[in-house]
C-alpha cells in the first residue's frame, strides 16, 4: 500500500520525531515566545502525518488507534472547558486567568494552585496551550487518518 521509497522510510521517522519534539517545545514555551497550543499541535500533527504518508496507514511506527484519538481529543476539550469554568466561577469571567488575578478577586489559596512556576507568571495560559495543542494535534491527525483510510477503502473496492 505504501509508496515510500527506502530513503524516505529511512529519514521520515527521525524527521517526524524532531517535528514532534519541536511541537512540544512550542507548546510549553508558547506563553513567552511566538507560538503556543495551535502552532505546536500542528507541528506534532505534521510529524504524525509525515509518518503516515511515507509508511502507509497500517505500517506507520506512529500509529494511533481510534480509542487513543478519542481519549486525547476528549482530554483537550474537557481541560479547556474546565479551566474556563474555573475562571468563570472564581473570577466571574470565562477563562479568567486565576493564576495571575489582575483584578484581585481570587483568594490567594486558589491563585497559588494555578500559579505557573515561571518568572513571567503566565497563570493558566501554559495549561491552556497544552490542552489546545492536544486538541489540534489529534484533530489534524484524525482528518489525515480518515482521508488515508477512505483512500484505502476506495482502492480496495476498485
Amino acid at each position: 500500500m505504501s509508496q515510500g521509497s527506502m530513503i524516505l522510510k529511512l529519514i521520515s521517522l527521525p524527521i517526524s520525531l524532531i517535528l514532534i519534539c519541536l511541537g512540544i517545545m512550542t507548546i510549553l514555551g508558547g506563553h513567552i515566545t511566538p507560538g503556543g497550543g495551535f502552532q505546536g499541535g500542528a507541528m506534532i500533527a505534521s510529524g504524525v502525518i509525515l509518518s503516515i504518508l511515507v509508511y502507509g496507514l497500517g505500517n506507520s511506527p506512529l500509529e494511533f488507534s481510534h480509542a487513543y484519538i478519542e481519549v486525547f481529543e476528549s482530554i483537550g476539550a474537557l481541560g479547556f472547558i474546565i479551566f474556563g469554568l474555573i475562571g468563570l466561577f472564581v473570577g466571574g469571567f470565562f477563562l479568567y486567568n486565576v493564576g495571575t488575578d489582575l483584578l484581585n478577586i481570587v483568594p490567594s489559596t486558589i491563585q497559588n494552585v494555578f500559579h505557573y512556576p515561571d518568572v513571567t507568571n503566565a497563570g493558566i495560559i501554559p495549561y491552556l496551550n497544552i490542552f489546545v495543542g492536544l486538541k489540534v494535534f489529534v484533530g489534524l491527525s484524525a482528518i489525515v487518518i480518515a482521508f488515508v483510510g477512505f483512500k484505502k477503502i476506495n482502492e480496495e473496492s476498485e
